[in-house]
């Protein structure tokens, strides 16, 4: 992945706090789901869900269970993997 990408995605993330605290949950967990996020940052799942979404569309997440509508579960790309490589020990 080029250099300067993963900086430019770096700065997106951190330009949001919601999208800060995904980070991080993905720091401490391989498999995230919109509630159990949401939960321990104290945040609406609505709130937490849109983040989700934002990061599916970048490509730094996927979705593990396309087909269920609700209770998604998602892991990190290979980009979100070397964002959070980037990311870690600085901001995270």
């Amino acid at each position: 992945m080029k250099e300067d990408l993963t900086d430019e995605y770096v700065r997106w993330i951190l330009s949001v706090d919601r999208r800060l605290i995904l980070m991080d949950y993905f720091k401490k967990n391989t498999i995230a789901r919109a509630s159990d996020i949401a939960h321990d940052a104290q945040r609406s799942t609505q709130n937490i869900s849109r983040a989700l979404k934002e990061f599916e569309d970048k490509g730094l997440i996927e979705c593990l269970t396309p087909s269920k509508s609700t209770w998604k579960k998602f892991i990190l790309t290979d980009t979100g993997k070397a964002v959070m490589e980037k990311m870690d020990g600085k901001f995270i």
